[in-house]
């Protein structure tokens, strides 16, 4: 537990699954002003005109000692059909060179059943967990300016799916007509953290 500015406290927590459950309990208690999960950690805004330092982060250790597993909303597994390669996946040739596989390897490696660890970056993007490791890459050299919204690409152990149009550096590898974000529904995210994905090759979008 660490300060992360005169009015946040930064938590190390093991994983994406303790982190949304630490951040979920923190909201539904009332105390904090706010209670954002990253990957493994939390940060925590409270108010610092009312709550002395030192007695927020007992707080927050006890609350972190007794954070039970987050229930995820909805059990089903959200399938996202991925045209792979070409025009929806501009760098999967660069890719696969620079990781010695075929495309179809490198397909068949990527698809199969992820969990989401976080939201971020843009509205709806979802960062998912559970790549295999003869999949890790690093950002390209140079970002991109304009990634078209259905992206999908792969950086470090994680893919990810680009919800908007926008800049990015990860490798992209293919695109899905899977819409992960609108602003005018009820609820505007297809996915949240803790949801099961399964990514399926298809032929077109």
């Amino acid at each position: 537990m660490q300060s992360a500015g005169d009015d946040l406290i930064s938590i190390s927590v093991a994983n994406p699954e303790r982190a949304q459950a630490l951040a979920a309990a923190l909201r539904e208690g009332g105390q904090w002003l706010e209670a954002v999960a990253g990957v493994d950690s939390v940060v925590v805004r409270f108010d610092i005109a009312n709550v002395a330092r030192a007695d927020a982060e007992i707080r927050l250790g006890n609350a972190l000692e007794n954070v039970l597993p987050l229930t995820t909303r909805n059990e089903a597994i959200v399938e996202i059909p991925v045209v792979y390669g070409g025009e929806y996946g501009p760098d999967l040739e660069y890719v696969c060179n620079k990781l010695g596989m075929t495309s179809d390897e490198l397909v068949a490696l990527h698809c199969g059943e992820y969990t989401v660890d976080m939201l971020g970056f843009t509205p709806g993007f979802a960062y998912i967990g559970g790549l295999d490791e003869r999949l890790f890459i690093e950002r390209l050299p140079e970002p991109r300016q304009h990634i078209l919204a259905g992206s999908v690409g792969i950086a470090g152990g994680r893919t990810g799916i680009y919800s908007l149009p926008g800049p990015g550096g990860w490798p992209l590898i293919g695109r899905t007509s899977k819409r992960l974000f609108n602003a005018a529904a009820d609820d505007p995210f297809t996915l949240f953290a803790g949801a099961k994905v399964v990514f399926v090759a298809v032929d077109r979008l």
